[in-house]
């Protein structure tokens, strides 16, 4: 299994059907950080073997950005036979993750030596079952964790507004859960694909919940999600200020130096490093 680096940039992963060849060459020259290829929902029943073919020949093509492929549930007609195909790409998307057998299951066909995988977590049962799920992350080779807030509307039965008052909750279980297991966290599609307002709203407010990036669906998309989950100005700024501060003589061996009139510790140190290491 591909080990997880922490400064690897998820800012931006776009969703991009597995069965558009068109839309797959085009998305190897966006500014995505990611791409996934969609074998699920972006493709009908009977597209859905010459789907599988083509996002493995295609996912080698996306040079040192990971290409994920989403494949299809194990229990539906196509679920196993997508496990085997990916074997030898960078991750496999994992749709509707409930419980930590169902990480297991997944290993268990993908191979031990399989690729990570990325879970998606869209249901109900999943969000009251994340610690679990973070728990046994480590073992079944999972590195990072899908917000699926389409779905997770529609079995909740909710009815998400601009600031998605009613998904807030379960958005912020499911980033202390990754980040208590040392995982990526990436926030769920925005549909207004024309409203770049509500757009860049929700990437801010991602940002602010403490996601690492998000998914998209279009292309259009990409811009907004780099600016939001990119380190700003100020931040790099600051990030720089506390490095040197931490590297001048006087400070060696000290857990706490006074900065600009504040005081940082050594967390804060690793937090700058954090935000050098993604700005690149």
């Amino acid at each position: 299994m591909s080990d997880h680096h922490p400064a690897t940039r998820h800012r931006s992963v776009l969703f991009m059907p597995a069965s558009n060849p068109r839309a797959i060459a085009k998305a190897q020259g966006l500014a995505c950080d990611a791409v996934i290829l969609d074998l699920e929902d972006a493709v009908a029943p009977e597209a859905k073997a010459d789907a599988r073919a083509a996002a493995v020949a295609a996912a080698a093509g996306f040079g040192a950005r990971p290409c994920a492929v989403r494949i299809n549930a194990l229990d539906t007609l196509w679920g196993q036979d997508d496990a085997v195909a990916v074997r030898g790409v960078a991750a496999v998307v994992v749709p509707k993750v409930a419980s930590a057998a169902d990480l297991v299951a997944i290993r268990a066909a993908l191979g031990a030596d399989g690729p990570p995988i990325w879970a998606m977590i869209e249901t109900c049962g999943a969000i009251l079952r994340l610690p679990e799920i973070a728990a046994a992350a480590a073992t079944t080779g999972t590195a990072l964790l899908i917000a699926g807030t389409n779905d997770l509307a529609k079995e909740m039965r909710c009815r998400p507004d601009a600031d998605r008052t009613p998904l807030l909750p379960a958005l912020t279980q499911l980033v202390i859960a990754a980040r208590a297991a040392g995982l990526v966290a990436l926030d769920g599609v925005c549909n207004a694909i024309g409203d770049p307002d509500r757009l860049a709203a929700e990437c801010a407010q991602g940002a602010m919940l403490g996601f690492d990036g998000k998914t998209l669906i279009h292309p259009a998309q990409i811009d907004a999600a780099n600016a939001a989950f990119g380190p700003s100005a100020e931040q790099l700024a600051w990030a720089r200020a506390v490095v040197t501060a931490f590297a001048a003589p006087d400070a060696t061996g000290r857990g706490a130096i006074r900065l600009d009139g504040a005081m940082v510790e050594r967390l804060h140190l690793a937090e700058a490093e954090r935000i050098l290491a993604l700005a690149g």
